[in-house]
């Protein structure tokens, strides 16, 4: 005894992936084009309605086939892209020219002192000690997270 349609598409939510594709070749004739769970139970499922209930009428079945016909279908595959061939990325300048030169001395007044911050090829002087940034000597001065560039006022202004 055959089960009613709703029993099946029932059944449908509660089986495995392997009853599922078992299911689909049954309906189909051939191998699932995939194993995702939520596509077989709607392709099956519409097999199941489209057995029970009747397929689309011959009209519907012409009227998609003339739709079809019109689209702009794609025929080939998309060309791969030609391979480019390697270009040499310039080198990133090693000197930030938001500040001067190694050698030079940035001062700044701060909290009546007049601070002295030496610029180095790899760091920066600050009291004998090397840092690697400016944000590190503002911390170093202030206690705070500062801004190295804003603590000592480089950056655009200046450079005019």
């Amino acid at each position: 005894m055959e089960l009613n349609l709703e029993e099946q598409l029932a059944a449908l939510n509660r089986a495995e992936g392997r009853e599922l594709q078992t299911r689909y070749v049954e309906l189909f004739g051939e191998r699932a084009p995939t194993h995702h769970r939520v596509w077989l139970v709607k392709r099956v499922a519409w097999r199941l309605q489209a057995l029970a209930e009747g397929d689309l009428s011959d009209r519907a079945k012409r009227r998609a086939v003339e739709l079809a016909n019109d689209a702009d279908l794609r025929l080939s595959p998309p060309k791969a892209e030609k391979p480019r061939p390697a270009t040499l990325a310039p080198l990133p300048s090693p000197h930030d020219s938001r500040l001067p030169m190694p050698g030079a001395v940035i001062t700044r007044k701060y909290k009546g002192t007049t601070l002295e911050v030496k610029v180095l090829a790899d760091g920066f002087q600050y009291e004998g000690r090397l840092y690697k940034s400016l944000t590190a000597v503002a911390k170093a001065i202030t206690g705070t997270h500062a801004n190295g560039f804003h603590f000592f006022r480089l950056g655009k202004e200046q450079s005019r």
